[in-house]
């Protein structure tokens, strides 16, 4: 794969192009702000050395990386000779449809068009595109440079050469592809995601645990297996004689937690204060900032440590 744009330089861009300019491919940043490439660039130039420091930039320099990165003016400009695109537009239906249409016109016919959208099925958003073969979504769990899982997504019309070159990439680049062999809501992720918020909002509402003891129970509890292998992984090893064992043990259990959970807690009502006000005295809201750097810094640790596990113990 060679040059790479990045079409929308905000918050997902700039992560997304700090990952493929890790993995050593030249990318221009884009955005319908002009000041967007440049103010994206000072975030990267702030982070590159905290990555060098964990040695997550694969042996490169900080100096190496950043020489990759290169503003455009213009989407023209950005898409030149491009072989992959990666879109971070807002979560707007009509702005999308509006990108794609650009994207599609002014890129090179064999370029792959990728989104990052987390909400929105790319049928909902390319039908209408003479290139829709090759477009397809790619949506990351933030930020990509350092959680490597990204979702990949076809419509009905993608390529599956294209789906194919997509997932070859992203390995290239150091990430792990979730390939879907058709889209849905939520996708994979948002739709697991979903389902523990779902029961942890429950569990809130009814009075059963506070919103720091859930998130102890996964934090030092179910996290710290799921940080190296997958639900299914985890009941094959739970059980003496794998998961058939697991579930012949455990299904009934299971079945009348799934019967108690159908009634379904409104996130936004009192619940809501509840959980805000608990988080609010825990956080102060003006601490958040400062928070996220943090949970940035232990995901470097995190990554970094998964690096030298897998070297040392295997995958």
């Amino acid at each position: 794969m060679g040059k790479i744009a990045i079409a929308g330089s905000g918050f997902i861009g700039r992560a997304w192009a700090i990952s493929f300019a890790r993995a050593g491919h030249d990318v221009t940043l884009w955005d319908q702000q002009q000041d967007a490439p440049a103010r994206a660039l000072d975030y990267i130039d702030a982070l590159l050395p905290d990555l060098a420091a964990n040695d997550l930039l694969n042996g490169d320099s900080a100096a190496a990386v950043r020489a990759r990165l290169h503003p455009a003016a213009g989407l023209d400009e950005a898409l030149a000779d491009a072989a992959y695109v990666q879109e971070n537009t807002p979560e707007d239906l009509a702005v999308k449809r509006a990108v794609f249409a650009r994207l599609d016109a002014a890129s090179p016919k064999d370029c792959i068009l990728a989104s990052s959208t987390s909400a929105l099925l790319p049928s909902s958003f390319t039908e209408a595109l003479a290139g829709r073969n090759r477009c397809i979504v790619v949506h990351p769990i933030n930020p990509p440079y350092l959680i490597p899982a990204a979702e990949v997504v076809p419509a009905p019309w993608t390529d599956p050469a294209v789906v194919e070159r997509t997932v070859d990439f992203l390995k290239a680049a150091g990430h792990a592809p979730i390939v879907m062999a058709r889209e849905i809501d939520g996708f994979i992720m948002n739709r697991l995601q979903g389902a523990l918020l779902e029961e942890a909002f429950r569990l809130v509402a009814h009075g059963y645990a506070s919103a720091a003891d859930i998130d102890t129970g996964i934090r030092d509890g179910l996290a710290l297996r799921w940080s190296f292998m997958g639900p299914f992984e985890t009941i094959d090893l739970n059980a003496p004689g794998g998961v058939r064992d697991y579930v012949e043990r455990y299904w009934p259990v299971y079945r009348r937690i799934a019967e108690s959970a159908l009634d379904h807690p409104d996130w936004d009502g009192p619940v809501l204060d509840r959980i805000e006000a608990e988080r609010r005295t825990a956080l102060a809201a003006d601490d958040l900032p400062g928070r996220q750097a943090w949970r940035d810094r232990r995901l470097m640790a995190l990554a970094a440590h998964k690096r030298r596990a897998e070297k040392e113990i295997g995958s």
